[in-house]
């Protein structure tokens, strides 16, 4: 019997917001990253919707249900795993840029260690995802470990170039989870923030420009171990930028007041 396609969407959908709901009481999952899935989940269900309906519909009239449709629905677990493993994730670079009216001999003491940040202003940053409050050295040159400390714990940071006052350059040998997730529970640890979001490498550029001013480039290398690597990049690039842009306000703002 066809009830109708609103009566199926309607389905799917309330299928797909218990799903949700188990997540969260189970402990499984944190409302952000649902949210966040949605925009991938509610499209994949609905497709699957009207693969099902255009089956349904054939053998309802008596019609031999169309086997080449039916592959295609038996195929599509075969096709994610496929996808998992096409697309192995690789480093990303996220650039982030600002002119600071001061040299790069001033920024450059900004660059390496820096003072508590300001309270983060916007809504991303209220939702759970660390954001960077501070930063400390131990040590100077090749070899020397730099802590940058954020909300959710400390990134550790061996310098692998050191190039006053134009170069820093470091890898990422430990880091803390990405985010604190909402929850109705005091703490829930989602496997996936501990695996798919990782931070490998990260440099810092200063450029002499004329008047005594200096370009600061801010880079970070990452991987990103979620599918569809499409969809989530958009959002890591996104959240990068951000952390990337409240550092590099915070060098600009101690360099010229130094200046």
């Amino acid at each position: 019997r066809d009830y109708g396609l609103a009566v199926t969407v309607g389905v799917v959908t309330g299928t797909l917001l218990v799903g949700f709901l188990a997540l969260l009481f189970l402990a499984l999952e944190g409302i952000v990253c649902i949210m966040m899935s949605i925009p991938i989940a509610l499209p994949a269900a609905l497709l699957g919707l009207f693969f099902g309906r255009a089956l349904g519909s054939r053998s309802g009239d008596g019609e031999r249900p169309d086997a080449t449709l039916g592959a295609m629905i038996l195929l599509l677990p075969l096709g994610a795993e496929i996808e998992q493993h096409v697309t192995a994730p690789r480093e990303r670079e996220v650039v982030t840029v600002i002119e600071v009216d001061a040299p790069p001999a001033v920024v450059w003491e900004n660059v390496v260690s820096f003072a508590e940040l300001p309270e983060p202003e916007g809504w991303l940053f209220e939702t759970g995802i660390a954001y960077p409050l501070r930063a400390r050295i131990e040590g100077e040159g090749v070899g020397a470990i730099r802590y940058c400390e954020f909300s959710t714990g400390a990134f550790v940071e061996p310098i692998t170039v050191w190039d006053a006052p134009h170069r820093l350059a470091f890898d990422v040998i430990e880091q803390p989870i990405p985010m604190q997730e909402w929850s109705f529970y005091a703490e829930v640890h989602p496997p996936h923030l501990e695996q798919s979001f990782r931070s490998v490498r990260g440099e810092f550029r200063l450029i002499e420009l004329p008047g005594g001013r200096t370009r600061l480039e801010g880079s970070t290398w990452y991987l990103l171990d979620m599918g569809p690597a499409a969809y989530w990049k958009l959002w890591g690039d996104a959240i990068v930028h951000r952390i990337h842009g409240r550092v590099l306000a915070h060098v600009k703002a101690l360099s010229e007041s130094a200046g």
